[in-house]
């Protein structure tokens, strides 16, 4: 399980008094269908943050990447019918890995998270034909293959890539300006 999932563990019982275990013996006892329904349910009904209620969410369905058998199952899982684009991921994460050793490569359900202190990057295979990096760069200004993300995003920008041979030096060096900055 990553730092940053234990940290979030920890301080869920600290801040409200009971064990992630007692929240997913909650929300089990309701009976809900559907991730957002538990959400809505713990923060309406026991007043939780957002964070809280989607971890705990998440635990209770075994649908965050620390219930999944293993890191590359969740990979796998995620290039399915996108097998092409696996050369992309492993080729940018052989990159990233040489910028320190002190990244923490996590995946999730649908992206592969990049942290250091902080979160820097995401790998999130969007489509059967491209590969999207999500880059956190706040305040910088969209410029080259540098695109600017949604409001509200995870990332503030975002790099499109179809093909292995598109990895060059620019998307390189925006992503290790955004390993730089959360160091």
């Amino acid at each position: 399980m990553d730092k940053a999932t234990l940290t979030m563990i920890e301080n869920l019982y600290k801040n409200t008094g009971k064990t992630l275990e007692q929240w997913t013996n909650i929300v089990t006892k309701e009976n809900f269908a559907k991730h957002g329904e538990i959400i809505k349910f713990l923060k309406d009904t026991h007043g939780l943050t957002h964070g809280f209620a989607n971890l705990i969410a998440h635990k209770s369905k075994g649908s965050d990447a620390g219930s999944a058998e293993n890191s590359e199952n969740l990979i796998t899982l995620q290039y399915k019918g996108k097998e092409d684009l696996k050369a992309i991921y492993y080729k940018l994460i052989t990159i990233i890995q040489t910028f320190g050793n002190d990244i923490e490569i996590a995946p999730k359900n649908a992206y592969v998270s990049l942290r250091r202190k902080k979160q820097f990057a995401t790998l999130h295979p969007a489509t059967k034909s491209r590969i999207e990096i999500g880059i956190n760069l706040k305040g910088q200004e969209p410029t080259g293959k540098l695109e600017a993300e949604k409001p509200n995003s995870m990332c503030s920008h975002k790099i499109k890539i179809s093909d292995v041979n598109e990895i060059d030096t620019e998307i390189v060096n925006w992503i290790k300006a955004a390993y730089d900055n959360a160091g």
